[in-house]
């Protein structure tokens, strides 16, 4: 049985906003994890799931109108969302949509789910991704959208300028009015009077539901992508705001884009270091943080006398007694999948491992030399 996240409504219900979370990413960067499933259903702290995030920022901001587009292995998703947020939209509604070989980009999926906008009769569209870390309440975003008049409000974090390329980036005036976005530039504008950091799109929008009708359908070039044509167009309509993200209970801004391995354990680390005060409002529901800064993910067993540093265990792994990773970067890189410090172990890998350990050891006894490191 999915156990409960916990999670606090602080909002009353806001029926004139329909949400769209868009949760069919592959995440191929996180490679061995996702060549299975989606990475909004990637394990996270436990039997939670990186879409929990984004779904207790939904619940808590009193949002019960949903539309989740899923795409690649959406089976996980289907039944994980139900199984452990059903019960939050008694008085709205949570509809699945399953759009693999549909969806085209991320804005295509909005257009192939806009009759069920037009049947909520909404005011306003919300646009979030589901596999992102963050703590976050839609509720103040949208207020600080309506307030402003613009036809569209991106939420922003600030990263370091050097980091920005890998981001869509953000130029603004001192109001917010957005003046340029520019999707991964080489070289990334920086913010007026914050030479060494630079504001980035976190992937969430605030539409009019009127000009995101417009822009979906009423243009002569059909826009499949946020990113790349959907928010230039606001741009250069003059029609776009910033809206920056506010620090959260932990008393600053966080949010991560755990697209890397080496993200992803990291965003482990900063969750277990967030006690009491939690990032977002869910909870572990498993003993998943090992010493070390090493992650357990749900179904792996490590026994007492392994040794590992900065290590994924992927889910279901086994870890032989004994073993030491994450000390000796070639060795690590001669059986592991290595990404900065980290290091992913899965039970795919350590079955290769052993099966070229095997014949090692009989050639040995044979009057071959016998490494250290094949007897580990």
């Amino acid at each position: 049985m999915t156990e409960q996240p916990h999670v606090s409504r602080l909002a009353c219900p806001d029926h004139r906003v329909a949400t769209i979370l868009l949760a069919g990413g592959k995440g191929t960067r996180l490679h061995d994890l996702t060549v299975a499933e989606s990475k909004p259903a990637v394990p996270f702290a436990g039997r939670n799931r990186i879409v929990d995030f984004a779904m207790a920022n939904v619940i808590r901001s009193g949002l019960d109108r949903l539309v989740v587009a899923t795409q690649f292995a959406p089976a996980t998703l289907h039944h994980h969302l139900p199984a452990c947020w059903g019960r939050h939209f008694a008085g709205g509604a949570m509809v699945l949509r399953d759009g693999r070989d549909r969806y085209l980009g991320t804005a295509d999926a909005v257009r192939h789910n806009w009759q069920q906008i037009e049947d909520w009769q909404v005011d306003h569209v919300l646009v979030v991704a589901a596999d992102h870390i963050y703590d976050m309440d839609y509720g103040a975003l949208i207020a600080a959208h309506r307030a402003s008049g613009a036809a569209v409000t991106v939420a922003v974090d600030v990263v370091p300028l050097a980091q920005a390329s890998g981001f869509g980036v953000m130029h603004a005036d001192a109001n917010g009015r957005i003046l340029s976005f520019l999707e991964k530039p080489a070289i990334p504008p920086a913010i007026p009077g914050e030479p060494d950091r630079a504001m980035v799109s976190m992937g969430i929008y605030v539409f009019d539901a009127g000009w995101l009708k417009d822009a979906l359908f009423g243009r002569g070039i059909e826009a499949l992508d946020f990113g790349h044509e959907v928010i230039p167009a606001a741009v250069a309509q003059d029609v776009a705001m910033a809206y920056r993200l506010p620090a959260g209970r932990s008393g600053r801004p966080y949010w991560r884009d755990v697209g890397t391995l080496e993200a992803l354990r990291q965003s482990h680390m900063d969750f277990a270091a967030a006690q009491p005060a939690r990032l977002p409002r869910i909870s572990p529901t498993s003993e998943w943080y090992l010493a070390r800064g090493s992650v357990m993910m749900p179904g792996a067993v490590v026994p007492p006398s392994a040794r590992l540093t900065c290590t994924i265990v992927a889910p279901g792994t086994r870890i032989p007694q004994g073993l030491v990773v994450g000390e000796d970067p070639d060795e690590d890189a001669r059986w592991f999948r290595c990404e900065g410090r980290t290091v992913l172990v899965t039970q795919a890998m350590l079955d290769r491992r052993e099966a070229m350990r095997v014949p090692a050891i009989l050639s040995a006894g044979s009057g071959a030399a016998l490494h250290p490191r094949d007897v580990a």
